[in-house]
């Protein structure tokens, strides 16, 4: 039997790719923490946990009538970014696929009342939320599968859950050891393009609105907590912030993990910043010792 042995909610920005010295110059000559913290998850997390593949739910990644999830024996190219070419330019990527868990994913769906398609095309596009994150966790662990699946447009609270279900379901039936990763931000809010530079440091008064900033931190707050249903309970109030792909990359992720029955804890490996409007947190959930849900 299957299970998810972790789970994140963790940054994809750009900034994370940037040289050091250039991410200085962003940052008024200081380090962001996003990308310390990401280095901290791979000594604590992604090299320590006994796992077999990674699932990332990619915010960055947009369908429109089925949810899609990959189905490759293996991704590999050169990756250059067709919304910032500039910092994201010819990144090398090689990683293993899970064709298997994929067409089990998509297996799932009549079950849970959802569309899921499992595709297999090499040329099928891959997305910075995905490679950004797999080159700080993932490059240099062969043996590890990577996944991909997209949010969908058209979806709301309730498809995003149940794409996660139906996440859950296939893990369980799987013999597979599964990490999690909701890759994508909090409120998501740009600057306009004439003011924009005037907000690319990391500091909290740089996100778009005090509010967006208090109800970010009052989220992180439950995260730490763990508790999830205070989050789910509160999503039409956090629309209104804009969360990242409607917050389908984090719904997605606890759908599979027992939605508001979920009492796993976040620790944070980064400290709450902003992205030219944007609020970002790397925060892991750790599974309990008892499960990921009530006993």
């Amino acid at each position: 039997m299957g299970e998810v042995v972790g789970a994140g909610l963790l940054a994809h920005v750009p900034t994370i790719m940037l040289s050091y010295e250039d991410r200085l110059l962003e940052n008024n000559g200081r380090e962001i923490s996003l990308v310390p913290g990401l280095q901290r998850l791979r000594r604590e997390v992604f090299d320590t946990l006994d796992y077999d593949t990674v699932v990332v739910l990619d915010s960055h990644w947009a369908t429109t009538v089925e949810y899609v999830v990959t189905a490759q024996d293996r991704r590999a190219g050169l990756f250059t970014s067709e919304e910032l070419p500039r910092g994201m330019c010819r990144i090398p990527y090689d990683y293993r696929g899970d064709p298997e868990l994929g067409h089990a994913i998509a297996a799932q769906a009549d079950a849970h009342g959802t569309y899921i398609t499992a595709i297999d095309d090499p040329y099928l596009p891959v997305f910075y939320a995905t490679i950004n994150l797999w080159k700080f966790l993932g490059e240099g662990l062969p043996d590890k599968r990577w996944v991909s699946i997209g949010v969908c447009q058209t979806a709301d609270t309730e498809d995003n859950l149940r794409l996660g279900r139906a996440l859950g379901a296939a893990i369980a039936a799987s013999d597979r050891k599964v990490l999690l990763i909701a890759s994508g931000a909090l409120s998501h809010t740009f600057w306009p393009l004439r003011e924009i530079r005037d907000h690319g440091a990391a500091d909290v008064e740089n996100i778009f609105t005090p509010e967006a900033a208090a109800a970010d931190f009052e989220r992180i707050s439950w995260f730490e907590k763990g508790d999830h249903g205070a989050v789910l309970d509160t999503m039409p109030e956090f629309y209104k912030y804009r969360p990242e792909a409607r917050f389908g990359h984090y719904l997605m992720m606890i759908g599979a993990l027992g939605e508001g029955d979920c009492i796993a804890p976040g620790r944070l490996f980064s400290e709450y910043e902003n992205s030219v409007g944007t609020g970002q947190v790397h925060i892991w959930f750790d599974r309990p010792a008892h499960g990921w849900t009530r006993a």
